[in-house]
């Protein structure tokens, strides 16, 4: 396969990340989320001598593998959870790296390929997840939740204060017939919020980024991921994890923030997190809400 026929992926806050992990001082580095092989990619071209590049997704990682061959044994693909880290490194009998990297989004290879169903904008089956070979759908979830439960995930991964509304209309859609589409969860939803002012953004954007979390479970022992992603580093290695909503960016600053001040395991690079550009931003929407921050390890 040609680069022409690969998928279209700009790989966000790039020029930050490679320049807070300093591949130019060589060693091998883990690329947590390898998405189509985009921030690999940088690193080795500044100087990495090794990229371990990990994702859950197999569909990711053969397209990545394709865009990366030019690299040949430079880079080595492994089909994993990020937060299974400590299990990789000890598979392949690396102790300690020179840097690790996280960026927890959602790829554009996820959202814009058919039959993934993450996006609302075309009619698809309600799948959502990240690793199509493991757990059910969101489809299969929503047919058996409580419509208790449902309400808690859709406000505490979704931030929709109207959640016992929408689990509500959730609920008695169901009875009347399965919810297997994005289109019908959309359509849903909008009724359920129906009188209710859009905003910037669709009603149904915040419910589609709860499920999603949910079936994936994308918060699940992320603060313990920051932990052993540190601690696999050699002195002077580099942590950075990119975060796209407020939930796992706390998550992170604050396990950061442990390790730092209380456990004194690494040095906090960042006391704010890093944002992209407003270039960035233009050239790639899907950014906009990306936070950066990263840390070194100590000797």
């Amino acid at each position: 396969m040609s680069d022409v026929d690969l998928p279209q992926h700009l790989p966000v806050m790039v020029d930050e990340a490679t320049r807070l992990l300093q591949p130019e001082r060589g060693g091998t580095y883990v690329d947590c989320t390898l998405g189509l092989g985009g921030h690999t990619r940088a690193l080795l071209q500044h100087g990495a001598e090794r990229v371990i590049g990990v994702d859950r997704d197999p569909q990711a990682l053969a397209l990545a593998g394709r865009a990366l061959e030019s690299f040949g044994g430079h880079v080595q693909l492994v089909h994993a959870d990020y937060r299974t880290l400590d299990s990789v490194l000890d598979g392949l009998g690396v102790p300690l790296v020179a840097g690790v990297l996280a960026d927890l989004g959602v790829s554009s290879l996820q959202f814009d390929a058919a039959g993934r169903g993450f996006s609302f904008r075309r009619d698809e089956p309600l799948d959502m997840r990240m690793d199509q070979s493991q757990g059910p759908t969101v489809a299969e979830r929503l047919a058996t939740v409580e419509e208790s439960d449902l309400a808690d995930v859709i406000y505490q991964y979704g931030e929709e204060r109207r959640s016992r509304r929408v689990a509500r209309g959730i609920v008695m859609a169901r009875e009347r017939a399965p919810i297997e589409t994005t289109g019908q969860l959309a359509a849903i939803v909008r009724r359920s919020l129906a009188g209710q002012s859009w905003q910037r953004i669709d009603p149904a954007t915040r419910t589609f980024q709860a499920l999603r979390i949910w079936v994936n479970g994308e918060l699940d022992r992320l603060d313990e991921f920051v932990r052993r992603a540190a601690v696999r580093l050699q002195a002077g290695g580099r942590l950075v994890v990119i975060s796209f909503h407020s939930l796992e960016d706390r998550i992170v600053k604050h396990t950061l923030r442990a390790l730092d001040r209380t456990d004194g395991v690494v040095r906090v690079l960042t006391g704010r997190p890093l944002a992209p550009t407003e270039a960035e931003i233009a050239l790639n929407p899907r950014a906009r809400s990306a936070k950066l921050r990263a840390a070194e390890r100590l000797a």
